[in-house]
This record gives structure tokens, sequence and C-alpha cells, in this order.
């Protein structure tokens, strides 16, 4: 039987592949003269391989990295231009003709052989490569060749870059918002008047005029459970909320979305966000807010068929987790680091204040796991009794110091559930801080020292965070102290500056006065990746006392391909944006001590970045969130198939703990699910110039930058157990 890879071995090139293959062999003589003159493709593979391996050995520090014997950042910073290119195409031909499942096309095989692939288009004119592959490789070998540079921007065009991108501060925005409530609210009170919308909350008393009901409207606008209950859940109410401005190609997607069961959840404060009259001056700000709300083609194609990316949330009872964690619930409690576990309740904090098109969890609300049901979501009576057992969990653990609640949505929860919680886990720390006086030095067991809440509502609905609901939070951080917590933490999830309003800003305020620092998770989605925009973000969040936490490489497969954005983007992004932000190592003891006094993170912030002359402070890390293992961007460019799509090999973060049995499987194979081209196609779709993003090419290799003090574990005065407990044979 002849393979998949052979039979496309026949398969004739495109007119555009032809060109492209044309240029590429003008690039350099001596690829030209090894390709039409070797015999077979394995000739072809050596003379590649003498050619450039003689070239890299001319730089002892590239070879060594090359052949593993060095790693690391300070390593990875000695490679020139020319290196990555040539360390890319030795990595190439060490991995021609493997096979990969593709989880993006079904799990079916994907080979990379590109050097094989150019000696068949030079020979026969066969091989089926694509011209995003034949595009790719042009690019690498003028790398290679040295016609291809790299050019650092200066600081004044990144500064030009972020100056693009208006903010929800900007009073021109704030305007236009105001315009869309007052559309959305007259478009319900109309639905409320014909009783197409009904609710038992918010009712109009008998004989009000016209005016009396926008003005009550503008009121209950104010209280966050009236943007639950008039939460948009179709799309021809989402179109006519937005003056029916969709067009029919995005409706068409949307009513195939509804027919599939995806479903939609957007409040009326976020959907007010969005642009209807476009300003001139803000074109295509909203991008990043549109396409969390708006569906792609490829999720309702991929959506019944969705694999879940997170290996570890697939639980058997009894078994442990791909990280190897044995667990009390197979979907209460997610693990994979040896200091944090997630805690995910069975309340309201299943659910979130709206959906993003790009959700890590789409698999579980494929499968049902997670739904908008929001009256069925409201805690059972059992529920005190199953949290205190989850919690046990933490409490017998001889590592875990850290946990993280969340969903759904942690801020999700009633005041009265979240304080439940909250005095479980204070309960929760007290015993296993009592047990330890019990156990001699070295023996001792970890004890809390952070809890962290995870939640979008300060972005997606404000509103929520309220003088009663913070009094929780101060309540809880207050006592907790007490027993040795020392960092409070809400990490939210702020996309573009476009999401930062007045009442986020207002919600950021109430946080840190109540003593919890907000940390911001930003996922690089194809819109949030325009030049400046991660950095522009970075810089207003600073000014309104968020801390940047993470900047996440989009994750899954085929149904996120839309949103999408290259990892070789995200190293672009902080090798040439982010670091104008570069804090020097000097202040880390400073920024350590900032999560301590969240009341003052505004000064803070503000003072050291007046100090130091710094647009902003690049305290996040870029990384990917790799399926199993945890965060990183330590990766080689190993292969590419025949679409231009590359293939990563991801290693471990070796900065910080993990799971032993991790250390087994230590590298994740990801095939990127859009080329390098795909996604400069779509950048210019958005209006962008793809000549600013030129370099991006030439980034095939990553390093996970080194995490900041302050994000780090206090030491603890006593020496703490080298035991592990809860730990499986994973099979």
């Amino acid at each position: 039987m002849v393979s998949k890879g052979h039979q496309l071995d026949h398969i004739a090139i495109s007119v555009k592949s032809h060109m492209l293959l044309k240029q590429l062999l003008k690039v350099s003589p001596i690829l030209e003269e090894i390709m039409s003159q070797a015999k077979n493709s394995t000739e072809a593979l050596e003379g590649v391989r003498y050619w450039v391996l003689a070239e890299l050995k001319k730089h002892e520090d590239a070879y060594r990295f090359y052949k593993g014997k060095v790693k690391g950042r300070d390593a990875y910073e000695k490679l020139s231009w020319r290196d990555f290119a040539a360390i890319r195409i030795l990595d190439y031909i060490d991995n021609a003709g493997r096979e990969f499942h593709d989880p993006n096309i079904g799990n079916e095989k994907a080979v990379t052989n590109p050097v094989k692939l150019i000696w068949l288009a030079v020979n026969y004119g066969t091989g089926g490569a694509k011209p995003y592959f034949f595009n790719d490789m042009l690019y690498l070998f003028r790398q290679f060749c040295g016609t291809y540079k790299r050019e650092i921007p200066a600081r004044e065009r990144i500064e030009a870059w972020m100056d693009r991108w208006c903010t929800g501060l900007d009073p021109r925005i704030i305007k236009l918002r105001e315009e869309n409530r007052e559309r959305i609210v007259n478009v319900l009170i109309e639905k409320i008047d014909s009783g197409e919308i009904k609710s038992k909350t918010y009712i109009f008393p008998p004989d009000l005029s016209d005016e009396q009901k926008y003005f009550l409207m503008l009121k209950w606008w104010d209280d966050y459970r009236f943007h639950l209950s008039f939460a948009v859940r179709s799309p021809d109410l989402l179109n006519e909320l937005l003056d029916e401005s969709l067009d029919p190609d995005s409706m068409k997607i949307l009513y195939k979305a509804e027919k599939k069961g995806i479903p939609f959840f957007v409040n009326p404060y976020y959907l007010s966000l969005l642009h209807v009259r476009v300003p001139y001056f803000a074109i295509g700000a909203d991008l990043a807010i549109r396409y969390y709300v708006l569906y792609s083609q490829q999720l309702i194609d991929e959506y019944g068929h969705i694999v879940a990316w997170e290996k570890e949330d697939l639980v058997e009872p009894g078994k442990p987790n791909a990280a190897g964690w044995l667990l009390p619930s197979n979907h209460n409690i997610h693990r994979r680091y040896p200091e944090v576990a997630i805690l995910i309740p069975d309340t309201m904090g299943r659910a979130c204040a709206g959906l993003c098109a790009s959700c890590q969890r789409m698999f579980d609300f494929q499968r049902g796991n997670l739904n908008f049901n929001l009256d069925k979501l409201k805690p059972k009576d059992s529920w005190p009794d199953k949290l205190n057992r989850l919690l046990e969990y933490f409490e017998f653990d001889s590592q875990l110091r850290d946990i993280l609640i969340t969903g759904g949505d942690a801020f999700m929860c009633s005041n009265q559930s979240l304080k439940q919680i909250l005095d479980a886990v204070y309960d929760m720390a007290a015993r296993k801080k009592k047990a330890n006086e019990k156990r001699p030095d070295g023996e001792k067991y970890a004890e809390i020292l952070r809890v962290r809440l995870g939640t979008r509502i300060p972005v997606y609905l404000p509103q929520r965070i309220n003088a009663e609901f913070v009094q929780v939070l101060k309540d809880f951080k207050h006592n907790a102290s007490q027993l040795g917590v020392k960092k409070f933490i809400v990490q939210t999830h702020f996309e573009s500056p476009m999401e930062l309003t007045p009442e986020a800003r207002e919600a950021v305020r109430l946080l840190n006065n109540a003593g919890w620092t907000v940390t911001n998770q930003l996922v690089l989605t194809s819109a949030a990746s325009r030049r400046g925009h991660s950095a522009k973000l970075r810089q207003v969040l600073n000014e309104i006392g968020v801390l940047n936490y993470y900047t996440f490489s989009v994750k899954g497969y085929m149904e996120n391909s839309f949103n999408f954005a290259t990892n070789e983007r995200s190293v672009q992004e902080l090798t040439e944006e982010k670091r104008i932000g570069q804090i020097p190592p000097e202040y880390e003891e400073e920024i350590f001590e900032y999560a301590n006094h969240a009341e003052d993170l505004v000064d803070n912030i503000r003072n050291l970045m007046r100090k130091l002359a710094l647009p902003f402070l690049a305290t996040d890390r870029n990384v990917l969130n790799l399926p199993g293992v945890g965060k990183s961007m330590t990766f080689r460019t190993i292969g590419i198939t025949r679409y231009g799509r590359r293939i990563l090999e991801f290693e471990l973060d070796k900065t910080r703990a993990h799971s032993p049995a991790v250390h087994e499987m230590d590298k994740v194979i990801i095939i990127e699910s859009k080329s390098i081209g795909e996604y400069l196609n779509q950048l210019e779709e958005m209006g962008e110039e793809i000549s600013d993003y030129e370099s991006i090419w030439g980034y095939s290799i990553g390093e996970t930058e080194p995490r900041m003090s302050l994000f780090e574990y206090p030491e603890y005065d006593y020496k703490l157990t080298d035991e592990v407990t809860n730990l499986g044979e994973i099979e």
C-alpha cells in the first residue's frame, strides 16, 4: 500500500508555487546546485546538511546550542539572526520524514520533509507543497544567506504603533458608547413593552412615560444582575442591538453556530463597547473585542469534533491526570504544578458574564459540562460539604501553597457563595498551619501563601464589583493575613485598551483598595497581536494599577485558528516591542513588595516608570499553555507541513518546579493551525502594513523569559518536606 506521503510526491505544484520556487533558487547558487545535481531527496538532504553545518560550526556558541550542549536564556541571546536560520534548517533535516498526528485536521498524519519537497519541485514540479510553504522557505534561505536581515524597531517607532490605539477612557470613545447604550436601552424597552422579553425582576410599573422608562433603564444599567438577565442569547437580537450592522456573511455564520448548539451570551454592557458608527480616529480599534463576540467559520466547522487541549482536564476517577496528579474530583480540581491547584466551585462561578469565542474551555461547552443556564448553576444544599472535602485536598497535600479559584468566573459567585468559599479556604489554611506545629523541621507541609481569584468580570461586567462585594474580599484578606497568607491576587483578562472603560477603572480601584492586587493575562489573539496593541494595553493597565502577568498564545486547534496568532509573533513581540518596558534587575526587590501594598499600586507603578523613563512595566511573560505540562515559550521549529504550518517542539520551562511525572514527557509537539503567510494575510485584512511584521519569518526558536520576583512565592521560615503527595504513576 502506498503511503499518503508518497502519494503527495506526485501532486503538481501550482503556478504561484513555481514562481516562489524560482525566487528561492536565485537566493543561493549553492542551493540550486545541490537541488539540481542530487539524484534523489536523500542526496539533497545530505548536501544541504553538509553546507549548512560547515557554516554553523564557524560559530561555536550556536553549534553548541544546536547540539543541545548549552541551553537557557543566556545561550539563546548569543545566537545571531543567521544562526536562527542555520539551526532551523538542520532541525528540519534531523527530523525529515517524521510523521505527527495533527489534531488540527482530525488527527490525520502530518509529514515534515521540506528539503525533499524542494527537491521534488525542482526536478519534477511535484510534491504538492503550497505557496505558503515556499514563501516560508524563501525567507529561511534568505536569512541563512544574509539577504534577509532583521532591524529591531526603535522606541520611537514602537511608541508610534502604540499611539494608534485608542482606549475606552478617551472622551470621544466614551461619547460613542453612550450612544450605543442609548440605542440598546431603547431596543430593550420595546422588547419589554411588547412582551418579547420578560423578566420577573425588571418590570416597568404601569403608566410610566417613555422618558421615565428610559431613566429607569439607566438605573438598572448600573446593576450587574440586569446585564445577566438581558444577556443576548441569539444572533437576531445581537444584530438588532448592534443596529443591524452585521453583514449577511457574519449573520450566516452566527445562524450556523446557533443551529450547532454553540451558546451565545453577551451582556448589554459589553455589547455597548462594539463600534456601530465607526469613528475615523479608531478604525479597527474594537476588533479584539468584536472577535471575542462573533464566532468564526472554523469554530462552527470544528464544534462537535473539538479535542481537549488541556489533557489534564481529562481525568478518570482513581487515575492520575496527564501531569501525574491524583485528584479528588474530575471537574472541580485541576492541577499541573506542585505548588498550585485550581478550584472550580459548583456555583454560579461555573458560568461567565459572557462567552469568549476562543474560550479554552469550548470543549467543555461541547460536552455539556459548561452552560449559561444560570438558575441551574445555583449551589445545591450539598455544596458546602463537598467544598470542605475538596479543600481537604489542599490541606493534606505536602506542596500546595497557592489556590486559584476560577471557573467559569469566580466573580460570578454571589456574595454569599464567595464568602462561603473564602471562609472555607481560611479554615483549611488555619488547619494546615496548626498541623504543621506538630511536624519537625524538614517534614513540614507547605502552608497557604497565596489566594487567587480568576475572573473576566472587571472587563465583561465591572458593575458586579461594588462596595458589598469588595467588603467580602477585604474581610477575607484581613483575616487570612493573620494566618500568614501573603498574597491576594485577582487575575483578569483585558484583551484590548478599548476594554479599559471608566467602569473598569473604578472596579480595579475598588479591588486594589480592598488589598487585592489585580494582574492581567492577555490572550494574544490575531487582533490583539497587531503592532503596538499589547504594548499599549500594558501601558494603560499600569496607569490604573494593574500588573501584567502573562501574554498567552492562543491555545486550541483549528477551532481557534481564526483568533490564533502564531507563536513566532509572540517571540517577535517580546523581542521587539516589549523590550522598551524592560525593568533593570536591580529593581526586582522593590517590585516584589508591590503586591503587598495593592492600595498603593497606582503610585508605585507611576513612580517607577517615571524613575526609569519606561512607557510601561514589562512584568509579564510571553508563553503558551502546553497540554499537560504547563507554560513555556522554549521551543525549536523542527518541521513544516506542505501547507506552510510550522511544527514546534516545546520543552518545559526549566525556571520553575514541575510534577516529577512531567519530566518523563518534557517535550511537546505543537503543529500551528495556520501558516505565517495566512496570519499576515489576516493582519492585512485588518488594515495592517505587512512590511511592519517582516521579521516574523525569522523567529524560529523561543526561550522562556524568567519570571519576575513579584510573582514568586515568599520563602518559608522553616524547612519544607521533600515529600510529594498525591502523585500517581502515569500509564
